[in-house]
């Protein structure tokens, strides 16, 4: 792989624009290429002389010492092609190279190239720079957080009276807390000695000497206090000094678990508990947080080295094109200049790996270094052969299934039987829901794929857990068994004609699709870890927050996938008559008496609502919660769709003419907003000024005749309600067949919808939702104790 292409595919997305544009200095330097090509002189070659005239030279044997040419100070300098310098600006500096050879012939060009060059190294140096500090801030943040989780360790562990003797125990947790700050700043270069205060407990290599220790247990230990290094000599007598457990007394537990409990409690102004309670419960409930913490943590650090990494990389392959293609040796003095810089030199990030993965392994994995890598370091879900194959098994039994099917039904002429019409209208509706949930498993596959092949981060902006997400191939073999699971079934219930003798149709047989059904309800609430047990739970809890809405912060999950229910209410329908068929016995006798109870009519119009409704009280709470106004017109948007909803469903009930003007008017309204929310907000596209007429600066898909062309199905798809109000019929057709096609192609529209709106979340952030998951802290400091305490020590 070429490292234009090796450059793209490591970059952290969110971070594009901030790595070195190598494309663009790639083009710079074809135009130096070019205008060289032009200009020099044709070779001219001796004829009959095949071979290179260096051939042909005397040879100047193996040992001879060249003391006839320059020495390296006089060719140094006359082969001096550029000056490079640091600049001071006030804190911050930038760095500049001035190009010696801009009076030769093309020089303009390469004086192009390199003023272009040092504005990518300013803007990398900076953004590494803006990164770091940053980290840094956090790491005293965990710090402060280290030394809390110990002296609450302490005070769970131990009770008062036993800590008052200098117990053996409250020594050994006192010990978790030495630090090697002193070791850092003495080996820090002076440069970045002020960041390393920042490190503190993370910092927690220990420089405990062990191996000169006593049977008693003592070593030496180096501590830092007031700034100053102390060598604290090895004590037989005197145990370890305690953690200060007076820092307990400056902070307060963040309740971060939200509930609906709380969220009442906050819009109420109730005073949540915040007091400290010592219990192993509450000590273990901390553990995780910081351990969450800690791993994101890790990962920001991982991400950062690879992004110093990768661009020091670059610097270099691009000055190395540069003098292969001019012939100069300009590479060494620029190169010299970005070890220099601050992205080049600084070790910082380094650093604070080793002190994290130190502190984790000691505190959270119990000095199982194996154990503790693993967790900072979850590796990349392998593909299995066995899922692929497998996928590829099911997948040809359901197509086989599908036209064993339609072969049987041609053969027998089953449409033509008196029974097909009482078919159509009870067993047709409970196969159908499979249909829709394989469908649309089958489009989210499809989304997974394109996501991968075009880089989209959506494991991150999805919030899985690392190496639990599903891949296509995955999700492909659920579908796929559920598809012949479902096929299977039709085929074993294709009776047209009741038993002559007791008038009722096959119990065993009849209750096919509930079984089924009762089947994939128990797979998805199974507590076992079969199955991909993460992704049903997280998929469940998602769920459970759209049903709960607004009681719970709105996340992306939870209203990506309330959008995708919003296009299953036919499905949504369809359990509401599993219910109602067999609740009430219907299915013994394959007769349909739901749709003229009242409840059952009552019940059709709210199922159908509760999607629309979950979403727009997600756009109220986060109006309320972030005062953004585009969240109430989002919430507008909904509502009308809601109206539109209720209207369709009174004119399929009732189908009188007041119901169709008022579906027709209220659907248009709601599909032309819609339309419009589609297009311009979530996929950020029709922009006139972008330099992508009429789609958006960003892309990812160069074809761009594929955003006009999903821009064009959207539109066609959205208006698929006119079949309900302008009542199409289609004679080769049954009503319950055409519902379900128009639900089909609204599962469709939803799934191009994922990918361009995911897209576009990844690129340009349109949720705002941060480039790293914000991971709660479980304790609160109390910032102006720590202050006090400054003044004091000053």
């Amino acid at each position: 792989m070429k490292f234009g292409k090796e450059f793209a595919s490591q970059m952290v997305p969110e971070w594009q624009e901030a790595y070195m544009d190598y494309d663009y200095l790639k083009t710079l330097l074809k135009d130096i290429q070019r205008f060289k090509e032009r200009t020099r002189p044709p070779a001219s070659a001796r004829p009959g002389l095949n071979r290179m005239s260096t051939m042909y030279r005397a040879f100047s044997g193996l040992t001879q010492r060249y003391n006839n040419l320059k020495s390296p100070i006089h060719r140094d300098v006359e082969d001096q092609v550029i000056l490079v310098k640091s600049v001071q600006e006030g804190s911050d500096g930038y760095y500049k190279s001035n190009f010696l050879m801009s009076t030769d012939e093309g020089g303009e060009y390469e004086l192009v190239y390199f003023k272009r060059l040092d504005d990518e190294l300013n803007k990398v140096n900076k953004f590494y720079k803006s990164r770091v500090e940053e980290v840094m801030k956090e790491a005293d943040m965990l710090n402060k957080q280290m030394d809390a989780l110990i002296g609450f360790r302490i005070k769970v562990e131990n009770p008062p009276a036993g800590m008052l003797d200098g117990s053996a125990e409250m020594a050994r947790l006192a010990s978790d807390i030495a630090t090697s700050a002193a070791a850092v700043t003495a080996s820090t270069p002076s440069g970045a000695r002020a960041s390393t205060k920042h490190m503190g407990a993370i910092q927690e290599v220990e420089l405990s000497n062990r191996e000169g220790s006593d049977d008693s247990g003592g070593y030496n230990e180096i501590r830092t206090i007031n700034n100053t290094v102390h060598e604290v000599k090895p004590n037989k007598k005197k145990a370890s000094r305690p953690a200060p457990l007076d820092v307990l007394n400056r902070v307060n537990i963040n309740n971060t678990l939200e509930t609906p409990r709380s969220t009442i409690k906050g819009f109420l102004k109730v005073s949540k508990n915040t007091d400290l309670s010592f219990s192993k419960e509450n000590l273990k409930k901390i553990e995780q947080q910081l351990k969450r913490a800690f791993a994101e943590f890790y990962q920001k650090l991982r991400l950062l080295k690879s992004y110093s990494f990768m661009n020091l990389l670059a610097f270099s392959k691009i000055m190395k094109k540069y003098d292969k293609i001019t012939s100069r040796g300009a590479s060494k003095a620029y190169l010299n200049m970005v070890d220099t810089s601050y992205f080049g030199s600084s070790d910082e990030v380094t650093r604070v790996m080793e002190r994290v993965e130190a502190t984790f392994i000691k505190h959270f994995s119990n000095s199982n270094r194996t154990k503790g890598i693993r967790f900072l370091r979850p590796k990349a879900k392998k593909e299995r052969h066995r899922v692929t194959f497998s996928m590829g098994f099911f997948a040809g039994c359901t197509a086989a299934l599908l036209v064993a099917l339609i072969l049987i039904i041609r053969a027998r002429k089953i449409l033509d039987k008196d029974g097909s019409t009482q078919y159509m209208e009870n067993l047709f509706p409970l196969y159908s829901l499979f249909g829709f949930i394989v469908l649309h498993m089958i489009m989210y596959a499809v989304n997974i794929y394109f996501w991968r092949r075009y880089r989209v981060n959506y494991p991150f902006i999805f919030g899985f857990k690392p190496g639990t997400e599903l891949g296509f191939r995955e999700v492909s073999l659920v579908s796929t068994v559920l598809g012949a699971l479902a096929l299977g079934s039709v085929l074993s219930n294709l009776d047209m004609e009741m038993d002559p003798k007791t008038k009722d149709y096959k119990a065993f047989t009849e209750l096919l699709p509930l079984g089924l059904l009762t089947l994939i309800i128990v797979i998805l609430f199974c507590p076992f870890n079969i199955i991909y047990r993460s992704s049903r739970y997280f998929l469940l809890q998602c769920a459970f927050h759209c049903l709960c809405a607004p009681l719970y912060k709105v996340s992306l999950p939870d209203f990506f996938l309330a959008d995708q229910l919003t296009s299953q209410v036919q499905a949504i329908r369809s359990l509401e008559f599993y219910i109602c068929y067999y609740g009430w016995g219907d299915y013994k006798h394959r007769i349909n008496t739901c749709k003229t109870s009242g409840v059952y009519n009552t019940f059709y119009f709210i199922i159908a609502v509760i999607p629309y409704w979950s979403r727009f009280l997600q756009c109220l709470r986060r109006l309320y919660e972030e005062r953004d106004p585009m969240q109430g017109y989002n919430g507008l948007k909904y509502f009308s769709t809601i109206v539109a909803v209720v209207m369709r469903t009174a004119y399929g009930l009732d189908k009188g003419k007041g119901w169709r003007v008022m579906a027709g008017i209220t659907s248009a309204i709601a599909a032309i907003t819609s339309t419009y929310w589609d297009l311009v907000v979530d996929w950020g596209l029709l922009q006139r000024q972008s330099k992508n007429r009429w789609l958006r600066d960003k892309l990812l898909i160069k074809q761009k005749s594929v955003y006009f062309v999903a821009m064009i199905l959207n539109i066609l798809l959205r208006f698929a309600w006119l079949q309900t109000v302008l009542d199409f019929k289609v004679s080769f057709l049954h009503r319950e067949a055409l519902i379900a096609i128009v639900a089909s192609l609204e599962i469709i529209r939803r799934g191009i919808w994922n990918f361009f709106r995911l897209e576009n979340e990844h690129l340009n952030n349109v949720g705002k939702y941060r480039a790293f998951k914000s991971v709660p802290l479980p304790f609160n400091y109390d910032e102006n104790d720590d202050d006090d305490e400054e003044e004091k020590d000053e």
